[in-house]
């Protein structure tokens, strides 16, 4: 049996939420396929984009999931949408046609949620009824954000382009699996960027002074920061030219400033709103 403990009054409901972000994070990185038309991956920072977009849907999902008393799982929540995402992800970019790799991704990833969420509830008896829906939501978020995340830091999302690479030695090209986004490493560095993100706003913007569009702030904010650090790792593979690294860069140091400010402001009209103690509101926004 579990409690409902509401804390949130008003605001976007969830369900919008959900289908701007999915809309949202694969038209993004859809967009990071005109690389194939461009001599330099330009259109890479649009996978940073689709990482933000994933990011705020999926803070709100477990923002709906933690809602029922369950405050402690918002850690792990992050890791299980990152753990189960990561395994769709990378099975979706052995898709021959690469256009279908973000669908079939979404596909899966659904799959492997839904089937965690039952286990979940069925098997662990947890018996939280937005269990199956959250674990399902989160599962697309994180493979959608990894996705993001390689697209952004290496310019393709094939498994083939994530896996193999080349390097000049003596004026000759060779072939390397160590300077790529799986063979070095950097989807470990891509994973706990993602779900470090992903879990914090909720934590941090918990209380009975919540507010939706600040904790939606903080998460773009992180959303960008982790964006940052991605797009210095991208100097590292996208070596045809630093044009689309610094371009990526800017993008999130812009992005980053922006958003950080909007929250500080929010941050300071919700501290000088909160005079004195009140009933948490009992009002669902969806």
């Amino acid at each position: 049996m579990s409690v409902k403990v509401e804390v949130i009054e008003g605001g976007v409901p969830h369900n919008t939420i959900m289908i701007a972000g999915i809309v949202c994070t694969l038209v993004c990185i859809y967009l990071t396929y005109l690389n194939t038309f461009s001599p330099v991956p330009l259109f890479s920072f649009f996978g940073g984009l689709a990482v933000v977009a994933a990011l705020i849907w999926g803070s709100h999902t477990i923002k709906v999931l933690c809602s029922y008393g369950i405050g402690t799982g918002v850690p792990s929540a992050g890791m299980i949408a990152f753990g189960s995402g990561v395994i769709a992800m990378l099975l979706a970019t052995r898709v021959s046609n690469v256009l279908l790799a973000p669908i079939v991704a979404v596909i899966l990833a659904a799959v492997i949620g839904f089937i965690l969420g039952y286990l979940a509830n069925n098997v662990l008896n947890m018996k939280i009824p937005a269990m199956v829906q959250a674990l399902t939501e989160m599962a697309v978020v994180g493979a959608l954000t990894l996705m993001g995340f390689a697209a952004l830091i290496s310019g393709v999302f094939t498994f083939q382009g994530l896996t193999t690479g080349s390097v000049t030695f003596l004026g000759m090209a060779l072939q390397t699996h160590q300077q790529t986004f799986i063979g070095g490493g950097l989807i470990a560095v891509a994973f706990l960027l993602g779900a470090i993100a992903i879990q914090h706003p909720f934590n941090a913007c918990l209380g009975p002074g919540w507010k939706q569009d600040r904790m939606l702030m903080l998460t773009a904010e992180c959303g960008f920061l982790s964006m940052i650090v991605a797009a210095v790792m991208s100097f590292a593979l996208i070596t045809v030219s630093p044009i689309p690294s610094i371009l990526s860069l800017l993008i999130a140091i812009i992005g980053w400033v922006y958003t950080y400010t909007q929250y500080m402001e929010m941050s300071k009209r919700d501290a000088a709103a909160w005079l004195d103690a009140k009933m948490i509101p009992e009002t669902e926004g969806h």
